[in-house]
């Protein structure tokens, strides 16, 4: 079962995602300034790892992380999440959303349509 992500899980998963794999220094190099400390990176890391997201591999004394949860997985569960706390599981309220509080154009809401209807026939 995947666990919800705290902010700083979800942006080293990230950055993870994106990897592959990497160290920790890898890790904090891709992310913004301020950057936060080596530990605090390991931190989290850790805790991925206890919450199933993410497992290593030693080499010698050092440790090359990789996500063994897949971008695509948590995405579902995220855009779940939101649709059940948010818009009561109905697609047509988080497009009415876009439309009327996110000022979608008509250009972008066709795009929408166009993608949903060739998704159908592609099932």
């Amino acid at each position: 079962m995947i666990k919800e992500l705290t902010k700083a899980e979800e942006q080293v998963m990230l950055i993870l995602w994106e990897m592959e794999e990497a160290l920790v220094k890898d890790v904090i190099e891709k992310m913004n300034e301020p950057k936060p400390a080596y530990n605090t990176v390991s931190t989290v890391i850790r805790v991925l790892e206890s919450k199933g997201f993410v497992d290593h591999k030693a080499i010698g004394n050092t440790y090359i992380y990789f996500p063994i949860i897949k971008e695509a997985d948590y995405k579902r569960f995220a855009l779940d999440k939101v649709m059940n706390n948010y818009f009561e599981n109905s697609y047509e309220s988080l497009v009415s959303f876009l439309v009327k509080d996110k000022n979608m154009s008509n250009d972008e809401l066709n795009e929408i349509i166009q993608l949903a209807e060739k998704l159908k026939k592609d099932k």
